[in-house]
């Protein structure tokens, strides 16, 4: 028997603006930086824990990654709020110090970030539990659906062209397919018209 084609596409999980709000603010508050940073950057744990102070350009409105997966270096962009949250945490701190740091002034360790990532998952109610690829997932997933070229959100995540990009958030990006279907698909009775109106969780 042949396998399925394409069966090994993966499925990517992300989360809503509103579960990044929850998960954030259930966070002890030395983990919560750490989150924020996951979010803002789509960088790896092992990335952001080796930052320094130095590798934030507050002019330039950018995050360098001294030391990637692939062993490369690179630049992220960073958004308003992005500089805002870096600025903050490196405020008058000297350039070798460590930006992401536990209550008591250790680095933080491989494998110390999944306990609290789900105590905080669990608080707030994600299923299933976070972890940082899903926060970097859901960097470039919300990238994507905002129309981000995947060269561009490749060169966010360090990948070393658009093939894994491609793979993973393509099928998020606005494109003239589905624009064109759901302009022209009309109502075929699938859904049920109710005036009923859903009541949104304030969790």
């Amino acid at each position: 028997m042949k396998p399925f084609r394409e069966v090994d596409t993966p499925v990517v999980h992300f989360l809503t603006g509103p579960e990044c709000q929850r998960l954030v603010n259930a966070c002890a508050k030395d983990f919560r930086n750490l989150v924020r940073g996951a979010l803002v950057t789509g960088c790896r744990y092992g990335e952001l824990t080796r930052m320094r102070s130095a590798d934030f350009n507050a002019e330039a409105g950018t995050i360098t990654v001294r030391l990637s997966k692939a062993g490369k270096s690179r630049h992220v962009v960073l958004t308003d709020d992005g500089r805002q949250l870096f600025s903050d945490i490196t405020a008058g701190r000297p350039p070798s110090d460590l930006i992401f740091r536990r209550d008591n002034g250790a680095q933080w360790l491989p494998s110390q970030q999944q306990r609290p990532l789900e105590a905080a998952s669990s608080h707030s109610r994600i299923e299933p539990a976070a972890t940082f690829h899903i926060l970097r997932h859901t960097y470039a997933s919300t990238l994507a659906m905002k129309g981000v070229p995947m060269g561009v959100i490749a060169a966010q995540l360090g990948h070393s062209d658009t093939r894994m990009t491609e793979k993973h958030y393509a099928h998020l990006a606005p494109s003239y397919v589905a624009d064109t279907i759901r302009a022209a698909l009309p109502r075929l009775g699938a859904a049920e018209e109710t005036n009923l109106t859903p009541i949104v969780s304030r969790a």
